[in-house]
Protein backbone atom coordinates (compact mmCIF):
# COMPACT_ATOMS: atom_id res chain seq x y z
CA UNK A 1 0.00 0.00 0.00
CA UNK A 2 1.39 3.56 -0.24
CA UNK A 3 0.81 6.29 1.66
CA UNK A 4 2.65 9.33 2.96
CA UNK A 5 4.89 9.97 6.28
CA UNK A 6 3.29 12.49 8.53
CA UNK A 7 5.36 12.82 11.80
CA UNK A 8 8.04 11.30 13.92
CA UNK A 9 8.54 12.09 17.62
CA UNK A 10 11.12 10.54 19.89
CA UNK A 11 10.38 9.15 23.15
CA UNK A 12 12.52 9.77 26.38
CA UNK A 13 13.50 5.97 26.21
CA UNK A 14 15.32 6.90 22.63
CA UNK A 15 12.34 4.80 20.91
CA UNK A 16 10.75 6.55 17.98
CA UNK A 17 7.05 6.63 16.93
CA UNK A 18 6.43 6.95 12.61
CA UNK A 19 3.46 8.30 11.82
CA UNK A 20 1.85 7.04 8.58
CA UNK A 21 -1.23 8.38 6.55
CA UNK A 22 -2.33 5.86 4.38
CA UNK A 23 -5.03 5.25 1.25
CA UNK A 24 -6.62 1.89 1.77
CA UNK A 25 -8.60 0.85 4.45
CA UNK A 26 -6.12 -0.73 6.75
CA UNK A 27 -8.20 -1.30 9.70
CA UNK A 28 -8.57 -5.60 9.74
CA UNK A 29 -4.81 -5.70 8.99
CA UNK A 30 -4.44 -3.00 11.87
CA UNK A 31 -6.64 -4.93 14.31
CA UNK A 32 -4.89 -8.42 13.31
CA UNK A 33 -1.23 -7.11 14.37
CA UNK A 34 -1.92 -4.96 16.80
CA UNK A 35 0.34 -4.95 19.64
CA UNK A 36 2.44 -7.71 17.75
CA UNK A 37 6.20 -7.37 16.53
CA UNK A 38 6.13 -6.74 13.00
CA UNK A 39 8.25 -5.88 9.90
CA UNK A 40 8.14 -2.59 8.28
CA UNK A 41 9.61 -1.54 4.81
CA UNK A 42 9.30 1.93 4.38
CA UNK A 43 10.47 3.67 0.90
CA UNK A 44 9.96 5.70 -1.64
CA UNK A 45 6.97 4.64 -3.80
CA UNK A 46 7.63 3.80 -7.34
CA UNK A 47 5.48 3.29 -10.60
CA UNK A 48 5.49 -0.52 -11.82
CA UNK A 49 5.28 -1.43 -14.35
CA UNK A 50 1.59 -1.65 -16.04
CA UNK A 51 -0.92 -4.00 -17.58
CA UNK A 52 0.11 -2.79 -20.97
CA UNK A 53 3.56 -3.00 -20.53
CA UNK A 54 3.46 -6.76 -18.76
CA UNK A 55 1.33 -7.58 -22.28
CA UNK A 56 3.38 -6.37 -24.04
CA UNK A 57 6.75 -7.76 -22.85
CA UNK A 58 4.60 -10.90 -22.62
CA UNK A 59 3.54 -11.26 -26.41
CA UNK A 60 7.42 -10.55 -27.44
CA UNK A 61 8.52 -13.33 -25.43
CA UNK A 62 5.85 -14.97 -27.02
CA UNK A 63 7.00 -14.20 -30.57
CA UNK A 64 10.59 -14.65 -29.75
CA UNK A 65 10.14 -17.80 -28.38
CA UNK A 66 8.31 -19.09 -31.76
CA UNK A 67 10.56 -17.70 -33.86
CA UNK A 68 13.58 -19.22 -32.75
CA UNK A 69 14.60 -22.92 -33.80
CA UNK A 70 14.27 -24.82 -32.24
CA UNK A 71 11.16 -23.18 -30.35
CA UNK A 72 11.49 -21.59 -26.87
CA UNK A 73 8.71 -21.42 -24.54
CA UNK A 74 7.97 -17.49 -23.18
CA UNK A 75 9.34 -18.12 -20.45
CA UNK A 76 12.33 -19.44 -21.26
CA UNK A 77 12.43 -16.09 -23.42
CA UNK A 78 11.61 -14.05 -20.30
CA UNK A 79 13.98 -15.40 -18.01
CA UNK A 80 16.51 -14.85 -20.43
CA UNK A 81 15.92 -11.18 -20.82
CA UNK A 82 15.47 -10.73 -17.56
CA UNK A 83 19.54 -12.21 -17.33
CA UNK A 84 21.07 -10.24 -20.40
CA UNK A 85 20.09 -6.97 -18.78
CA UNK A 86 17.18 -7.97 -15.22
CA UNK A 87 18.04 -7.00 -11.54
CA UNK A 88 19.78 -9.43 -9.51
CA UNK A 89 21.85 -9.71 -6.38
CA UNK A 90 25.24 -11.61 -6.23
CA UNK A 91 26.19 -13.36 -2.89
CA UNK A 92 27.56 -15.85 -1.41
CA UNK A 93 26.39 -19.34 0.32
CA UNK A 94 27.28 -22.42 1.73
CA UNK A 95 27.39 -24.62 -1.25
CA UNK A 96 25.01 -27.34 0.92
CA UNK A 97 22.46 -24.32 1.12
CA UNK A 98 22.21 -23.49 -2.47
CA UNK A 99 19.48 -25.98 -3.56
CA UNK A 100 16.98 -24.99 -0.19
CA UNK A 101 17.64 -20.98 -1.26
CA UNK A 102 17.01 -21.65 -5.00
CA UNK A 103 13.74 -23.42 -4.03
CA UNK A 104 12.39 -21.08 -1.87
CA UNK A 105 13.51 -17.92 -3.82
CA UNK A 106 12.15 -19.61 -7.35
CA UNK A 107 8.48 -20.16 -5.67
CA UNK A 108 8.06 -16.13 -6.06
CA UNK A 109 7.53 -16.50 -9.91
CA UNK A 110 8.42 -17.29 -14.01
CA UNK A 111 10.88 -14.61 -13.34
CA UNK A 112 12.86 -15.62 -9.88
CA UNK A 113 15.27 -17.40 -10.55
CA UNK A 114 19.12 -18.97 -9.00
CA UNK A 115 22.14 -19.24 -10.49
CA UNK A 116 25.32 -20.73 -9.82
CA UNK A 117 28.14 -18.38 -11.20
CA UNK A 118 31.14 -20.24 -9.48
CA UNK A 119 33.03 -21.56 -6.42
CA UNK A 120 32.86 -18.23 -3.54
CA UNK A 121 36.69 -17.23 -4.09
CA UNK A 122 38.20 -17.56 -0.63
CA UNK A 123 35.34 -19.23 1.03
CA UNK A 124 35.95 -22.70 0.92
CA UNK A 125 32.79 -25.00 0.37
CA UNK A 126 31.00 -21.84 -0.94
CA UNK A 127 29.30 -20.69 -4.10
CA UNK A 128 28.64 -17.83 -5.55
CA UNK A 129 25.14 -17.17 -6.58
CA UNK A 130 23.19 -14.56 -8.69
CA UNK A 131 19.53 -14.29 -7.62
CA UNK A 132 17.42 -12.88 -10.35
CA UNK A 133 14.17 -10.41 -9.56
CA UNK A 134 11.38 -11.01 -11.40
CA UNK A 135 9.86 -8.00 -13.15
CA UNK A 136 6.94 -7.31 -10.92
CA UNK A 137 9.59 -5.86 -8.80
CA UNK A 138 10.94 -3.54 -11.55
CA UNK A 139 10.71 -0.12 -11.74
CA UNK A 140 9.83 1.92 -15.13
CA UNK A 141 13.26 2.09 -15.44
CA UNK A 142 14.23 -1.17 -15.47
CA UNK A 143 11.16 -2.53 -17.15
CA UNK A 144 12.14 -0.16 -19.81
CA UNK A 145 15.27 -2.06 -20.39
CA UNK A 146 13.94 -5.04 -20.62
CA UNK A 147 11.39 -4.10 -22.96
CA UNK A 148 13.92 -2.50 -24.95
CA UNK A 149 16.19 -5.52 -24.99
CA UNK A 150 13.48 -7.53 -26.30
CA UNK A 151 12.46 -4.97 -28.96
CA UNK A 152 16.16 -5.96 -30.07
CA UNK A 153 15.55 -9.39 -29.63
CA UNK A 154 12.54 -9.26 -31.59
CA UNK A 155 13.90 -7.24 -34.55
CA UNK A 156 16.74 -9.20 -35.08
CA UNK A 157 14.67 -12.63 -35.36
CA UNK A 158 12.19 -11.03 -37.74
CA UNK A 159 8.84 -10.04 -35.56
CA UNK A 160 6.57 -7.55 -36.15
CA UNK A 161 6.65 -5.02 -33.26
CA UNK A 162 5.15 -1.54 -33.13
CA UNK A 163 7.47 1.28 -35.00
CA UNK A 164 7.49 4.99 -35.30
CA UNK A 165 4.93 7.25 -33.70
CA UNK A 166 2.96 3.58 -32.61
CA UNK A 167 6.04 2.85 -30.49
CA UNK A 168 6.60 6.45 -29.28
CA UNK A 169 2.75 6.37 -28.06
CA UNK A 170 3.45 3.40 -25.97
CA UNK A 171 6.45 4.62 -24.40
CA UNK A 172 4.76 8.03 -23.85
CA UNK A 173 1.52 6.00 -22.28
CA UNK A 174 3.97 4.02 -20.08
CA UNK A 175 6.01 7.23 -18.51
CA UNK A 176 9.41 5.70 -20.63
CA UNK A 177 10.11 9.34 -22.22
Amino acid sequence: MTGRLRDLTVNRDGSQNVTVTVTSDFTKTFDALKDKEITVDIRKASKGRSISQNAFMWSLCSEIGKSITPPLDKDDVYRMAIKAVGVYTQTQLLAWDVQTVKKRWESHGTGWFLEIVDDAPGLVGHKTINLYYGTSTYTVDEIRIVIDWLIDEAEQCGVKIPVGKEREELYHEWGFC
